[in-house]
């Protein structure tokens, strides 16, 4: 796993770099930079220029026969199943800006996307292309913030910067049992990453339903220095009544029994309040720059018996930045009669996202079909 590069003293701030900082909004656009654009898509598979549009067959290639090459011949791959089929494989340095995918929504849960940096065996990424792009339930429902964007009808878009030194690889890994048709575009900058930049990871981990005494674990095991940079929770709820009066810790840098950051309610957390509840209305959806509980699914009465939710929050303006070492946890947490705390055994998908001085870092067992499974 190589290790980032210290910064020297006279370092270039991100402006300098071309690198707008998280509150330069459109300040930097003007700034000239050594790097050139690049994209892959099923068009152009290897981002090479003037390699767009060549294709003669594909999955286009019967629409366009009375048009030729150059219309739309290949406009998509299809995974098969159990294949992990290669989406991008780009030699560096450079930075990945944007990444677009849509593929059946029935499969965003069987669909594992990997990016794995520097010739790394080890993935930084391993998540469902649904809850990365904060999409757990397999159902769309919108998203508008700054790094990511879900829009109609399921057009899945984020904007992380990803940078790299040598190489990125992409793919997508077929869990489920049908061919699946997928739709990408990978935009990357080619040209000098800045060697104090850390590489992105991301994390999937679920508790299904959570076990008696215990709280649902979104990182651990994360050794060395970097910053989390947000959070995306699948919620299902297997009993009545309110569900998130529990806390979201953060470990820091050798906390061993008690956190560093302890929040005060997992409504809290996502920027909300009481319950979410609007008196009248029951829960409000919300999607804003940063945070928002953008996804209430709920019972249609016959067999749909768990409300299930989805939110998110970015720490884009507040990355929690660490030295050494970090552990995430949140608890889940009701309420009985008569005024007492209760424990709950809810259904508890995460994706956790933060930057790294390295390449890979201890992570969870790849998922099994059966374990992303919705029922």
């Amino acid at each position: 796993m190589p290790a980032i590069e210290e910064p020297a003293e006279n370092a270039h701030t991100d402006n300098a770099r071309g690198h707008p900082g998280p509150s330069s909004g459109l300040a930097g656009l003007a700034r000239m930079h050594r790097t050139v654009t690049r994209s892959l898509s099923p068009e152009n598979r290897d981002g090479s220029p003037g390699g767009g549009g060549h294709a003669t067959e594909g999955p286009g290639a019967r629409f366009a026969r009375d048009l030729g090459p150059g219309w739309k011949i290949s406009p998509n791959i299809v995974v098969e199943p159990g294949e992990r089929a290669m989406v991008g494989d780009i030699h560096g340095p450079g930075t990945i800006r944007h990444i677009w995918m849509t593929t059946a929504q029935p499969a965003w849960r069987e669909m594992l996307l990997r990016i794995h940096w520097e010739g790394d065996d080890e993935p930084a990424v391993e998540v469902p292309i649904g809850d990365f792009f904060g999409q757990g339930w397999t159902t769309y429902s919108p998203l508008t913030s700054i790094p990511v964007t879900v829009a109609p009808n399921g057009g899945l878009n984020c904007y992380w910067p990803m940078p790299f030194r040598r190489q990125a690889t992409i793919t997508v890994e077929n869990l489920g049992e049908q061919p699946q048709n997928l739709y990408y575009e990978i935009t990357y900058d080619e040209g000098e990453a800045d060697q104090a930049d850390a590489w992105f990871h991301a994390q999937w981990r679920r508790s299904n339903p959570l076990e008696t005494g215990a709280e649902h674990v979104l990182l651990d095991g994360v050794n060395g220095r970097g910053h989390y940079v947000g959070t995306y929770l699948a919620w299902g709820v297997n009993s009545s009544g309110w569900w998130g009066e529990g806390e979201v810790k953060f470990f820091l840098d050798g906390d061993d029994e008690h956190p560093t950051i302890n929040g005060t309610g997992t409504e809290d957390y996502f920027g909300g309040a009481w319950d979410f509840h609007v008196p009248g209305e029951g829960y409000a959806a919300f999607t804003t720059p940063y945070l928002g509980l953008h996804q209430i699914l709920q019972p249609d009465g016959l067999y749909a018996s768990q409300q299930r939710f989805g939110m998110y929050r970015w720490h884009v303006l507040d990355p929690i930045r660490f030295a050494a070492d970090l552990r995430v946890q949140v608890q889940a947490l009701g309420w009985r009669p008569h005024g007492r705390y209760l424990q709950r055994h809810d259904d508890i998908a995460s994706t956790a996202l933060f930057y790294l001085d390295s390449t890979s870092t201890q992570r969870p067992a790849t998922p099994s079909a059966q374990a992303l499974e919705i029922l």
